[in-house]
C-alpha cells in the first residue's frame, strides 16, 4: 500500500497543474488514466487471487483520499474504477481470472437497476440506459445494473424481492451518450450510456446482494458500504483542500474595505479553525468506523447490522462535514473564489455535486436514526 499511496502522492503536482484540462475535457484524460492504471489504482479492490491488490479499506479511502486533494474528478474516476473492481469478488473464477488478466484494465459502472435481462440460456439479452458513467471515456468494460426478467415479469427471490444484477459488456459495445455537462465533477465523463439488444453471458452478471463474495475481509463489506466510503473519501480529500486553498490565499489578500489582511481578521481564524476541526473530527470518526468495521470482518468474515450502519453513518456524516467546510473556505475567500483562477471555485463546485449522490443522501441519516432506535427497516442495501 505504500507504493500505491507514494504514486498517489506523485501525481497530486500533475493534477493541480492540468486541473483546468481534466475539468474543460469533461473527462479523464486519456494518458492519466492510463498511468493510473499502471500505477495499479484500478486493482486497489480487485482480489489478489486474480492479480488484484485487494487492499485494506482503510488504505483505498487514504488513496482515494489523497488523490481528491489535487483534483476531485481524477478521485472520482479511481473512487469508481477500484470500486467496480468488487465484482470479480463475485465472479467465477475462470471468468474472473480472464477478465483481471489484463493489468491495466479500467471498469465503470452503475449499480441502479435501470435496464432488463431476458434470460437466454447461458446468456442474457440486455437492454437499458444507465445516468453517472463516471470513468466511462476511458473505460474497458462497463457494467450496468439490469431487472432481471421472465415472461416480462422480474423475478423475484423466495422472499418476492426483484433480482437484479449487474451486467458487464465491453465498453466499445455500449452506447455513450456524451451529455456530461454539469457544474461539478465536471472532468469525470459521467455521461449517459445504454445497451441495446446486447447478449451478455451469464458468467458476467452479478447480484451484490445475494451472490457469495470470495471469503475475504474486503468482500465482508457491503459493496454499497465501500461505495459510500469511497465518495466521503472524495469529499474529505476536497475538503483538505479547500482549507490549503484559502490558507495560501489569505496570507497575501486585504478584503476591500479592510486594512487588515485576511490572515489577520478574526472571522477568517475562527473559520479556519471550524472548518479544521469539522474537517479532522469527521475523518477520524470515519477512520474509526472503517476500522471497526475491518476488524469485525477479519475476525467473523462478515459485518454485523450495527457495524454496517456505523460505517454508513460516518460516510454520511463526513460528507455533511466537507460541504460546510468548504463552504466556510469558499465564503471567507468572497470574490476571489469566484474567479477560474482560484480552486475555491471548482472544489466548491465538485463537493456539492459529489453530496447529491444518493450513497450519502439524507435518507442515510434516516435509516441510520431507524436502526438507532429499534425501529424496522430495509437494510438490503445498507
Amino acid at each position: 500500500m505504500a507504493d500505491l499511496l507514494a504514486a498517489a502522492r506523485g501525481f497530486q503536482n500533475e493534477l493541480r497543474t492540468r486541473a483546468a484540462e481534466i475539468e474543460s475535457g469533461r473527462q479523464l484524460p486519456a494518458d492519466i488514466a492510463r498511468r493510473f492504471a499502471e500505477a495499479g489504482f484500478y486493482r486497489a479492490c480487485v482480489p489478489d487471487t486474480y492479480g488484484g491488490l485487494e487492499v485494506d479499506a482503510l488504505a483505498l479511502s487514504t488513496l482515494i483520499e489523497t488523490l481528491a486533494q489535487a483534483d476531485g474528478s481524477a478521485a472520482w474516476c479511481v473512487m469508481i474504477g477500484a470500486t467496480t473492481g468488487l465484482l470479480g469478488a463475485y465472479m467465477p473464477p475462470a471468468t474472473a481470472r480472464d477478465l483481471f488478466a489484463d493489468h491495466n484494465l479500467i471498469l465503470a459502472g452503475v449499480y441502479a437497476p435501470r435496464g432488463k435481462a431476458v434470460e437466454e440460456g447461458d446468456h442474457y439479452l440486455v437492454n437499458g440506459r444507465w445516468q453517472w458513467g463516471s470513468g466511462s471515456p476511458n473505460a474497458t468494460f462497463i457494467a450496468g445494473g439490469c431487472m432481471v426478467m421472465r415472461d416480462g415479469k422480474p423475478q423475484t427471490t423466495p422472499s418476492g424481492v426483484p433480482i437484479s444484477r449487474m451486467m458487464l459488456v465491453p465498453v466499445k459495445d455500449a452506447e455513450l451518450a456524451g451529455n456530461w455537462d454539469v457544474s461539478g465533477l465536471c472532468g469525470t465523463g459521467s455521461q449517459d450510456f445504454a445497451f441495446k439488444n446486447l447478449r451478455v453471458p451469464k458468467a458476467m452478471g452479478v447480484d451484490l446482494i445475494t451472490d457469495k463474495p470470495l471469503p475475504r475481509p474486503l468482500y465482508a463489506f457491503p459493496a454499497f458500504g465501500i461505495l459510500a466510503m469511497g465518495i466521503s473519501s472524495v469529499m474529505l480529500g476536497l475538503a483538505r483542500a479547500s482549507i490549503d486553498a484559502l490558507i495560501a490565499l489569505a496570507g497575501g489578500k486585504t478584503p476591500e474595505g479592510h486594512r487588515k489582511p485576511l490572515a489577520a481578521r478574526a472571522k477568517t481564524q475562527e473559520d479556519v479553525a471550524e472548518a479544521d476541526a469539522l474537517v479532522r473530527s469527521a475523518r477520524a470518526y470515519f477512520r474509526e468506523s472503517i476500522a471497526a468495521a475491518w476488524d469485525e470482518a477479519q475476525r467473523g468474515g462478515k459485518l454485523s447490522v450495527d457495524a454496517r450502519r456505523n460505517l454508513r453513518l460516518a460516510a454520511t456524516h463526513a460528507a455533511r462535514a466537507s460541504v460546510s467546510a468548504v463552504d466556510l473556505m469558499y465564503n471567507l475567500g468572497g470574490g476571489t473564489s469566484v474567479y477560474k483562477t482560484s480552486p475555491l471555485q471548482r472544489i466548491f463546485r465538485d463537493v456539492h455535486v459529489a453530496s447529491q449522490h444518493m450513497m450519502v443522501a439524507p435518507p442515510t441519516m434516516e435509516l441510520a436514526g431507524k436502526l438507532l432506535l429499534g425501529q424496522e427497516a430495509e437494510i438490503s442495501q445498507l
